[in-house]
């Protein structure tokens, strides 16, 4: 297969390209920067300019997978390609639902109106770019020759933003001595997690004359309680785990999901739950195959990438602890 990667130097894009270079594919990956994996011409190109995709465009690709979450690049990339390749596999974002309260639903689920304007600035407009840059794909290809992935949450080796090696990394290294570890009192809490390498294999197979259509790709859906259990025995952790109350944490500006001074994968508010417990149904039965999770934290802690980026700092997880504990009876 000739294929293009939009994108293909940063994690999931990069991943795509070394799945395909293994199963001998002829990649070209078009992107700003360097650091295309060995195997895969790079055309430096940036997206911004209208015209970025000229060259490409005049020469005839089996597939095109895209990773772009700006419209106007991907309105531009669909009309540019759509008489020269035959099929386009778009990366899109469980973000484009209008609801995340409702547990198991489907990709029939209704959407964010899409954003109008070519970029958007805002986080909080992000589901609705995906939305508008799934649109460019059906309208320049049609739902015959196109697959949209809706990913969930992504993790594995090289996870950039940490959330899926902070339990790991902080069972495996205990901030006190006695070994305890601070989660919070969310055990049903649902968590899904897609391994990098198993949602790039299958964009590949989707590409290689896979299906078409629209599809949700996340993990195993896993209560909270579950992952934590999961990441404990990866690491032969066997301290005490310290429950602490989300309105507790809440007060102490601990922050959810992600990020700095956070717990990753905590959501108190239930009416998210239903991001990481959408039906895969489809993807399942379109040849998506999933890895144990405790492979997935396992391989993410042994790669040791973005510590830090996502979690609470050892001190402050020690006067946390420290707080927690001086309150109880």
């Amino acid at each position: 297969m000739k294929l293009l990667i939009l994108g293909g130097t940063a994690w999931l894009g990069r991943t795509v390209a070394e799945t395909a270079i293994a199963q001998n594919h002829d990649v070209t990956c078009v992107a700003r920067g360097t650091g295309a994996p060995v195997g895969a011409r790079l055309i430096r190109a940036d997206r911004d300019d209208e015209g970025a995709l000229d060259a490409v465009a005049a020469e005839r690709w089996d597939a095109v997978i895209d990773v772009g979450r700006q419209p106007g690049h991907v309105r531009w990339a669909t009309a540019a390609l759509a008489a020269t390749a035959g099929r386009y596999v778009f990366v899109s974002s469980a973000n484009v639902y209008a609801s995340q309260a409702e547990h198991g639903a489907d990709e029939g689920a209704a959407l964010l109106a899409p954003l109008t304007a070519d970029a958007y600035t805002s986080p909080d407009d992000y589901g609705a770019a995906k939305v508008a840059c799934e649109t460019a794909v059906l309208d320049a290809f049609g739902e015959a020759r196109s697959a949209i992935v809706r990913a969930g949450l992504i993790g594995g080796p090289g996870d950039p933003s940490g959330r899926t090696t902070y339990w790991p990394r902080r069972f495996a290294r205990p901030s006190s001595p006695s070994g305890e570890v601070l989660i919070p009192d969310a055990p049903d809490l649902p968590t899904a997690i897609i391994d990098v390498r198993d949602l790039a294999a299958w964009l590949v197979q989707l590409a290689d004359g896979g299906a078409s259509g629209t599809y949700n790709a996340q993990g195993d859906v896993r209560a909270f309680a579950d992952h934590l259990a999961a990441a404990r025995a990866v690491t032969g952790h066997a301290g005490p785990l310290v429950v602490a109350a989300e309105d507790w944490l809440r007060e102490r500006d601990v922050a959810e999901w992600s990020g700095p001074r956070s717990l990753p994968l905590w959501l108190a508010d239930r009416t998210w739950w239903g991001m990481n417990d959408r039906s895969t149904a489809r993807a399942r039965a379109a040849g998506l195959a999933l890895r144990p999770l405790s492979e997935t934290l396992a391989d993410a802690l042994a790669a040791g990438h973005a510590e830090g980026k996502a979690g609470l700092s050892d001190p402050d997880e020690r006067v946390l602890l420290t707080e927690l504990t001086r309150e109880q009876p």
